[in-house]
């Protein structure tokens, strides 16, 4: 038990949570105008199966990865990070398979539940579209690594974190309540997705010479060290720019901008990787990310509240 709960990278879990408690508070606290209450649009089976649905994505990349890199020997003595599963021998390739196999059948059925409990009978439409969405979400957390054509050796795994567990996490969340997309809401899940991008390019550039002689050609790979420090920082700093106007078109008060604290850890963290020169010591610095971005979204959604006691109180007498 305790190797497979190093396989699934606690670390990682709380920030592919991040878009979905946004997304999901956001609706909470902005009924439609066909939705007068907030306990109408908001569900605790839509919430509760939203984060069951993107942990079992999350640890299916993460199983994916162990598996993808670990059979094709880019886990090797010359990996920087943590030893994974299969490279250290503690999970054979053919228990992580299966693990793989069994923990995408349970993200799909959760993924199915979530979509009953948004949509029911109706909404077909909607339901063929999420589910498709599910689908090619399972499908790209297993194909990051596994297989000839794995895009993560192609350097798009990018696009997959930022996609998924960005702008489909947030936006994707909020519209199983609402049945509709804010455009306001694009701007803190642009933040998320980049900030989630920014997880995956630490752990990148941690791992480059390896990946390198690997031929695993993350973007890190492409255009060396020095200009993935200069992406990584556009990341970052865009990320916490985009809430900024968020915030003011929210019409926040002066006191709602409690989410800047996060920019404090978030600023270290930039200065870190700006002095650092050994890639090793870029390791702590993941999980330290991380926690700064659920540490943004949980800032975030309580200054999306104004009223939090009043709300916390109507759920729980009448949230369903």
């Amino acid at each position: 038990m305790k190797h497979w709960i190093e396989a699934a990278r606690l670390r990682t879990l709380p920030l592919s949570v991040s878009g979905i408690i946004v997304g999901s508070i956001y609706a909470l606290s902005h009924p439609t105008a066909e939705i007068i209450t907030p306990t109408e649009v908001f569900s605790w089976k839509i919430f509760g199966f939203a984060i069951l649905t993107t942990l079992g994505l999350q640890i299916l990349s993460n199983f994916a990865n162990d598996y993808g890199d670990g059979i094709k020997g880019t886990d090797n003595a010359d990996r920087v990070g943590p030893q994974r599963a299969i490279q250290s021998g503690v999970i054979s390739p053919y228990a992580m398979k299966r693990a793989i196999i069994i923990t995408s059948l349970l993200t799909l059925l959760s993924a199915i539940i979530l979509i009953y409990f948004s949509f029911g009978e109706t909404n077909f439409i909607y339901s063929v579209f999420f589910l498709l969405l599910g689908i090619t979400a399972i499908a790209s957390a297993i194909r990051y690594t596994i297989g000839n054509s794995a895009y993560g050796y192609k350097g798009f795994g990018d696009v997959f974190v930022f996609l998924f567990f960005g702008l489909v996490s947030t936006l994707g969340v909020n519209f199983l309540y609402s049945k509709e997309i804010d455009p306001l809401l694009i701007l803190p899940a642009i933040s998320i997705g980049l900030l989630s991008v920014g997880v995956l390019n630490l752990n990148n550039m941690r791992d480059e010479e390896s990946d390198r002689k690997s031929d695993k050609n993350t973007i890190v790979v492409k255009i060396g060290g020095d200009k993935a420090k200069m992406y990584h920082y556009s990341l970052i700093i865009t990320a916490m720019i985009l809430i900024i106007p968020f915030a003011v078109l929210s019409n926040y008060r002066f006191d709602q901008y409690l989410f800047l604290l996060a920019y404090i850890p978030l600023t270290k963290h930039l200065l870190t990787v700006y002095k650092n020169k050994n890639p090793k010591l870029l390791d702590p610095e993941l999980k330290k990310l991380a926690l700064s971005t659920f540490l943004l979204s949980i800032l975030l959604i309580l200054c999306m509240v104004s009223l939090i006691s009043d709300v916390i109180v109507n759920l729980f007498l009448g949230g369903r």
